[in-house]
């Protein structure tokens, strides 16, 4: 399938890996962009060393493009910019801040850039200081949401920028790919549905978490914060939800989510950890190679679009 965003990055599905952390490493990257998306590395708060280690790996993996999300609040953002800019990575996707400082530096490495907004004010800004193209995530999706549907935001986005806009929050099958592009999106991004792959190092009962979410498994932590995040319900979760309904100190609500992802994505733990994935979760049944399934969305995909080529209107 080809598409603006597979020309602009010189891939062959429309397809890129959301930038995981802790689970967006150099395996799951590195096999997605072997099956023809653009696997992501997910810096969050990365060493540079660690980030430069991760990034060789996958180019020890694969001679075809990839990225590495940046998270701009990480304590290791110079470090992490050094690095990608460095190793000449293909394409930085940015969150939680404006890349616009960085810019000239990325340009000049030669990297695509790509930040995720979750508001059209933010898309616009972000226009304006010479990006590549715009990620537009919707509330849907695991881990860090905004406030705005994809449905919702992604035709508002398309609209408010003259640049290519890639669909994400929500998204795993070829049914919401072409959806996506209906509204006027070039390709999407998708975490959640990687999550439960092979290559994926997410531990097995995190994966099994997934497996067993339904539609209404997952819930949004720390709204009072001011950055909330969608897991699936548990008794951090509900710890959560104690400490904001009696306005307890921010600090403390803080502190509850400290480590608190890298205890279930990577230690296993359920009960005191925070399982980050999309209210997609309940479409998610099964776990398979990568290739599989990027495989199996697009071939999806066609099915989908030749049904609508069909209808008479």
């Amino acid at each position: 399938m080809k598409t603006k965003l597979t020309e602009l990055l010189g891939i062959e599905a429309p397809i890129i890996q959301g930038g995981m952390a802790w689970l967006g490493t150099w395996e799951l990257a590195s096999a997605v962009s072997e099956a023809g998306g653009l696997g992501v590395i997910g810096a969050g708060n990365m060493p540079g060393d660690l980030l430069r280690e991760q990034i060789r790996q996958v180019k020890a993996h694969t001679k075809k493009p990839f990225g590495v999300n940046l998270m701009l609040r990480s304590p290791f953002v110079e470090e992490c910019v050094a690095a990608v800019c460095e190793e000449k990575v293909p394409v930085i996707t940015t969150g939680a801040g404006n890349p616009g400082k960085y810019i000239e530096r990325f340009k000049a490495s030669g990297a695509k850039v790509i930040p995720v907004v979750s508001a059209v004010a933010l898309a616009k800004r972000l226009a304006s200081v010479g990006v590549d193209a715009i990620i537009a995530e919707g509330l849907e999706s695991g881990g860090h949401v905004g406030k705005v549907t994809t449905l919702a935001l992604v035709p508002q986005v398309v609209d408010a920028v003259e640049l290519p806009v890639i669909a994400a929050g929500g998204i795993a099958d070829g049914r919401a790919l072409i959806a996506m592009l209906a509204l006027g999106a070039v390709g999407v991004q998708m975490g959640t549905r990687f999550v439960a792959s092979e290559e994926c190092i997410a531990h097995p009962a995190y994966k099994e978490a997934l497996l067993k979410a339904r539609d209404r498994s997952t819930v949004i932590t720390g709204r009072t914060t001011g950055h909330p995040v969608r897991v699936i319900a548990n008794a951090l979760s509900r710890q959560y939800e104690k400490l904001e309904s009696i306005n307890a100190p921010l600090a403390e609500i803080e502190g509850l989510g400290a480590g608190s992802l890298r205890r279930a994505a990577i230690l296993g733990d359920m009960k005191t950890g925070s399982i980050m994935v999309g209210q997609i979760a309940g479409l998610v049944n099964d776990i398979k190679p990568v290739r599989e399934i990027i495989t199996s969305i697009i071939k999806e995909a066609a099915v989908v679009q030749q049904r609508i080529s069909e209808v008479k209107v």
